[in-house]
């Protein structure tokens, strides 16, 4: 995909558009206008609809320290996983 981020308007072709819609849909949610290509001809535009800025994900590191300060616990999650898939 080293042709999305080309000029103010993106070029991405049919192929991008059906194996990589998340990275398509971020750069409409920026603002860019997508254009689309078959066989190197432009054959459609896409417009974002309004620039809405994606939420903001929590810190979850940060709630972990929170929760349980520094201390290292005994036993790992994925030890854990692993005794509990060896009981059945």
């Amino acid at each position: 995909m080293y042709h999305m981020t080309k000029k103010v308007a993106s070029q991405v072709s049919v192929r991008d558009l059906r194996y990589d819609f998340p990275r398509i849909e971020r750069l409409l949610r920026q603002g860019k206008e997508i254009r689309i290509t078959k066989r190197r001809h432009v054959i459609a535009r896409l417009l974002p609809e309004s620039v809405e800025p994606l939420p903001k994900l929590p810190d979850f590191l940060h709630r972990l320290h929170e929760l349980y300060g520094r201390k290292v616990l005994a036993v790992s999650g994925a030890q854990l996983l692993a005794e509990d898939r060896n009981r059945s």
